[in-house]
């Protein structure tokens, strides 16, 4: 399997090497340059797997031999073994072939666990084959940052630094990061928001020149490709259990920097049979706005009760860009040097290949509060703030009651117990293995908005 960039500035790269560079040279994303297609019949046949069984055989074309199937292997069946429940994705069902697929079984909560907890180990085993040490440099709206370092923290050969806006993130989320132990984990709060911390890190891909001769900057960011890659698993996962491929499933997606609900446009692409995919946003609704009405303007950021979707520029909708403009790197390139500035919209034509495949809803604060007491009410489940979004835009965008439809549900509620006790609930409880979270001490540096604030701190900790 070979990767290309987005952008067509570069050479195609194997996935090794796209695994250890993240953003491509030219600014663009890698993606993969064919994707492998299953039959009907090799889906049904999957139907009892296990979940890291499952794994294997939806991620083994992207990465071919390059990874021996008995390592492999052991590194998806370590990846998935933290996880508090046996299904690792739980299905829970809200009636009338609704659905909530729990993604927050992993040891920080969060959906980014499916991906982050491989994406390390991934890491260690390439890193050691190689000799290599590398510096990663992400950064986060809130869940991200706390996975990416569990994931990756034991790595003898990984500096880890990862930027948070600043008072921007809810009290879980941040102590989730900065009460992470370790001489390679750095934590900064950038004095901004988190289109800042996510501009600043490209930034820093682009010019590496402030790292040692032997360092590179590895992204844990949706924006490698191998986060986009687990992420895939878990819609065929869905799917097996509600009697796919035989019956079409439909998805909600809480939606940010447009990794997840990308996932499950390749899923479809790949032959699973997914009749709707909808964008589920916040107040923050530019993805809302393009899919609707083909309107991209930029708007001041607010903050909301979801700030995982506190976001504006959604880096992976870039990849799914690249199909709409017909594969042509250099048509990309020249639109993400203009979109939300002074090209706010796109041809028609181009447009309508965009809202045949999604449907959106953005949801206020007042909706979400509403969403998370009703629910609660009507069967007992407590959402999260992000996840009660997914639900109520699958609420307003469903087409057919007799497809099943379910909503990603991609955090634990107590990461967002304001949200919760703002529904008029009580706070949840954390899990056992996180009651002690407010006494455990922090560790983190408050920065400026600005490039070379942290590349300066990234070069003055990274160890030699």
């Amino acid at each position: 399997m070979k990767y290309e960039s987005t952008r067509g500035g570069c050479p195609q790269q194997n996935f090794e090497q796209v695994l250890l560079t993240g953003l491509a040279p030219d600014g663009g994303l890698y993606v993969p340059t064919e994707l492998p297609h299953f039959s009907l019949e090799e889906i049904a046949s999957w139907r009892e797997l296990s979940y890291p069984d499952l794994a294997m055989k939806v991620i083994t074309p992207f990465i071919g031999d390059e990874i021996p199937t008995a390592d492999l292997r052991n590194i998806i069946e370590d990846s998935y073994a933290a996880f508090n429940h046996p299904e690792v994705a739980a299905l829970e069902s809200l009636g009338n072939e609704e659905y909530v697929l729990e993604l927050f079984h992993g040891p920080t909560l969060a959906f980014k666990d499916f991906a982050l907890q491989v994406l390390g180990r991934l890491l260690d085993y390439v890193l050691s084959k190689r000799d290599q040490r590398v510096v990663i440099l992400g950064a986060t709206s809130g869940d991200t940052g706390s996975a990416a370092l569990e994931g990756c923290r034991h790595s003898d050969r990984v500096d880890i630094f990862i930027l948070h806006p600043h008072n921007r993130v809810s009290d879980v989320q941040r102590k989730q990061m900065t009460t992470v132990t370790g001489n390679n984990v750095f934590n900064l709060a950038v004095e901004g928001n988190f289109d800042d911390c996510q501009r600043i890190v490209k930034a820093a891909f682009a010019d590496q020149s402030f790292l040692e001769e032997d360092r590179q900057l590895v992204a844990v960011n949706s924006i490698n490709w191998a986060r986009i890659l687990m992420q895939i698993v878990y819609y065929f996962s869905a799917s097996l259990r509600l009697g796919g491929p035989d019956r079409k499933v439909s998805f909600s997606v809480p939606t940010g920097n447009f990794g997840d609900i990308y996932a499950g446009y390749l899923a479809k692409k790949m032959g699973l049979p997914i009749d709707q995919l909808i964008v589920a946003t916040n107040k923050n609704d530019i993805l809302h706005r393009f899919i609707a009405n083909n309107d991209y303007s930029v708007s001041e950021l607010a903050k909301t009760h979801s700030p995982s979707m506190d976001i504006l520029v959604s880096s992976n909708f870039e990849r799914f860009l690249f199909d709409v403009f017909d594969r042509e790197g250099a048509a990309v390139a020249d639109l993400m040097a203009k979109f939300g500035k002074e090209l706010r919209s796109v041809s028609d034509a181009h447009w309508q290949r965009v809202s045949a495949i999604f449907d959106s809803a953005a949801i206020d604060d007042e909706t979400t509060c509403a969403v998370i007491a009703s629910v609660n009410a009507e069967s007992g489940m407590l959402l999260d703030p992000h996840s009660a979004i997914g639900v109520e835009a699958a609420r307003r965008c469903r087409r057919d009651p007799s497809v099943p439809m379910v909503t990603l549900a991609t955090a634990h509620p107590a990461k967002f117990g304001d949200a919760i006790t703002a529904a008029g609930l009580a706070s949840p409880e954390l899990p056992a293995h996180l009651t002690d979270l407010f006494d455990r001490e922090e560790h983190f540096s408050v920065v400026a908005n600005d490039l070379h604030a942290v590349t300066d701190y990234v070069k003055a900790h990274a160890r030699r």
